[in-house]
């Protein structure tokens, strides 16, 4: 099952601001597991480096990314461009 989907991380933002980055990434994975019913979430890197392309401080307010369920069950996720 490959799925696309915008991720919110508005809610990043009331948290202290030296978290921030370290936060929008629990929340990408708590997002993909509540939706694709699944534990087991592996990120890519090009979503990582997204995330902390301006730092820890400046998160960006949402991400597309493109979520594949493998065949044992995990979730690749990937950045959509």
């Amino acid at each position: 099952m490959e799925r696309v989907y915008i991720i919110p991380l508005r809610d990043v933002k009331k948290a202290p601001r030296t978290i921030r980055s370290a936060k929008a990434i629990r929340i990408v994975r708590e997002f993909l597991q509540r939706h694709m019913k699944s534990d087991d979430i592996k990120i890519d890197a090009s979503v990582n480096e997204k995330i902390w392309e301006r730092g820890i401080q400046k998160t960006p307010s949402k991400i597309k990314v493109k979520a594949v369920t493998e065949e044992d069950g995990s979730v690749s996720v990937t950045l959509v461009e």
